[in-house]
């Protein structure tokens, strides 16, 4: 296999640092272990940021999200792992991750979990009419 699995999440200098833009990431293959059966879980993960000086680099963030393939978490830990590492990577105005795992049990469930840069406030979004 030419790509190995990762923790290092690499990054690049925001091109428009000036700006806020918000970054959506859709992750549909993510794959982890249930802590008690042993037995897979499957989600979609969808990451949204505003950058502040630094953007994660796509390719070492599928690495990344391989690296959970065999490890045993909680829908709720695993959520908030993913972000606070890229709050440590990256160190955004706001980011967001939802994983909205598949059916189990005959129970869905989605987590959600953010960070907010101390003091950046979301701007007004304009509706033109």
């Amino acid at each position: 296999m030419s790509s190995q699995s990762s923790k290092n999440l690499e990054t690049f200098e925001n091109p428009q640092q000036q700006r806020d833009y918000t970054i959506r990431i859709r992750i549909p293959e993510f794959t982890c272990l249930c802590p008690k059966t042993g037995q897979p879980d499957f989600a979609e993960i969808i990451v949204e940021y505003v950058a502040d000086r630094l953007c994660v680099e796509l390719k070492s963030l599928k690495m990344y999200i391989w690296s959970f393939r065999d490890q045993g978490a909680f829908h709720e830990a695993v959520t908030n792992r993913i972000l606070d590492d890229l709050v440590t990577a990256i160190n955004p105005r706001f980011l967001r991750v939802t994983a909205d795992f598949n059916v189990r049990g005959g129970i869905y469930t989605k987590v959600v979990a953010e960070h907010r840069s101390e003091g950046w406030v979301i701007p007004t979004p304009v509706m033109l009419v």
